[in-house]
């Protein structure tokens, strides 16, 4: 940005020289001629396997209407709670429908922090949004890293007092696995008094009895965030859930905006949470599981796999001294994943998401093949070294 724009010298400082969230589609922008644009290196190509975002496989197949489309929706819409109420078991009152679960994040800062005062605290490796939305606002990050994936309770509770929000990401994000119950419930009393401890669900649906939704009749701290956009295959709809005591609920709808789940989105939320579609999203997490499992243990399997780590989402993350070049054959042959090497902790570890049986055959027929091609390859001929004049010796050692 140009430093002596208007723009740069009225914007707050951080501002300026601030990376914003790279999801998988920024990093990939598409060009004129319709091929895609990595961000980082500049490299073109034509993907279309999108292994890189988490999202469901295959096409979603959704029905729209413009019935009403000329008024503005409910502020929350009757219909969408209603349904999310049954599915979730909790009174329409605990619960507040977003725009993902990335707005119900961006909600709790705005209205627990105080700007250039308060802070959040987060447990890296974790999702990049927390951190994202506490400096758009101008809040502090308080960083509690993990160990062995797990939450560190002796860091947390040196933290308590210095924190608004302590955020929780179960099953995380990039790792994969769940936090244990007992850790959560323990974070939950330390921050009993100070904070609120949101629990990100967004993958609860691939291991539903590792949610922490009912703990919220007694913990009035805890907070929970969801999202369609992974089991439910509508990442493209932009629906979210916050599920918290009625109290909080009433102050996140003093902050977020008037109109905040359009029409249509509105509509076909409620459709998949119906009883037909949540059989749909059922065996869809039973497939998930099932792929997930064997990609698991085949990266096991590879020689060149250092280590696979444990998932409960629709992920698997794994560490590979080969990173760079496992990356660069599965793009060659459009296939995306994606790179958490610059991670805290997470040095040449890669992430694949759980595609379809066909896409997932695919990238192990990609890496197969480019470690084959690799080593039939002769290696390259060593010129004999030259030992130096004496007179360049000498040169050489006054330098």
């Amino acid at each position: 940005m140009n430093k002596s724009s208007i723009a740069a010298r009225l914007a707050r400082e951080e501002l300026i020289d601030m990376v914003p969230y790279q999801s998988a589609r920024r990093l990939q922008a598409a060009d004129k001629n319709g091929a895609e644009t990595d961000v980082e290196t500049g490299a073109k190509n034509n993907a279309k396997v999108w292994l890189n975002a988490n999202e469901a496989p295959g096409p979603g197949i959704y029905q729209l209407t413009g019935d009403s489309i000329n008024r503005y929706p409910d502020f929350q819409p009757e219909q969408l709670l209603n349904a999310y109420a049954d599915y979730c078991r909790l009174p329409v009152e605990n619960i507040l429908a977003t725009r993902g679960a990335d707005e119900g994040i961006e909600l709790l800062i705005r209205t627990f922090c105080k700007a250039y005062k308060d802070n959040i605290l987060i447990c890296p490796p974790t999702y990049g949004m927390y951190a994202i939305s506490a400096e758009n606002h101008g809040a502090g990050i308080v960083k509690v890293p993990l160990v062995n994936n797990e939450l560190d309770l002796d860091g947390l509770a040196q933290q308590v007092g210095n924190t608004k929000l302590v955020f929780l990401c179960s099953p995380g994000n990039p790792t994969g696995n769940l936090l244990p119950l007992a850790q959560i419930e323990a974070t939950l009393e330390l921050f009993g008094q100070s904070a609120v401890v949101v629990v990100d669900e967004a993958y609860i649906e691939f291991c539903p009895q590792g949610s922490v939704s009912n703990l919220l009749s007694n913990h009035p701290n805890l907070v929970i965030v969801r999202t369609l956009s992974k089991a439910f295959a509508l990442a493209g709809l932009r629906c979210g859930f916050t599920l918290a005591s009625t109290e909080i609920i009433t102050l996140l709808s003093k902050v977020i905006a008037p109109y905040p789940v359009p029409g249509p989105v509105a509509d076909i939320a409620a459709r998949a949470l119906e009883k037909q579609a949540l059989t749909q999203m059922s065996v869809r997490v039973q497939e998930n599981n099932i792929l997930r499992a064997e990609l698991s243990s085949w990266l096991a399997e590879q020689s060149w796999c250092k280590q696979v780590f444990k998932s409960d989402a629709n992920f698997v993350l794994f560490q590979t001294p080969d990173k760079d070049f496992i990356f660069d054959a599965l793009t060659d042959a459009g296939i995306l994943i994606r790179d958490q090497s610059k991670q805290l902790q997470l040095d040449n570890c890669l992430r694949i998401s759980i595609g379809s049986a066909r896409e997932l055959n695919l990238v192990k027929q990609v890496i197969d093949q480019a470690f084959s091609q690799a080593l039939s390859q002769p290696e390259p001929k060593q010129e004999p070294k030259q030992e130096p004049k004496q007179e360049q010796q000498q040169t050489l050692s006054e330098n």
